[in-house]
């Protein structure tokens, strides 16, 4: 599901539009941290969509949880 990238951030391969799969990345993520309301782009509150520490690029984003 992940991409991990040289500058260690790692990219959500799954794509912008798959929000299943976004909801199930968060619910296994232990760093998970609901970015503020005003932000949210996922009807389910825990979503990597949702997530303090999500990039948008063109096609995806990218976590940089891990850098």
């Amino acid at each position: 599901m992940w991409l991990d990238l040289e500058n260690g951030t790692r990219q959500f391969n799954p794509g912008r539009q798959n929000d299943e799969a976004a909801a199930q990345a968060a619910q296994q993520c232990g760093k998970f941290h609901a970015d503020d309301e005003d932000e949210w782009v996922a009807d389910e509150e825990v979503s990597c969509f949702n997530c303090r520490y999500r990039r948008w690029t063109v096609e995806t984003f990218h976590c940089l949880r891990t850098v």
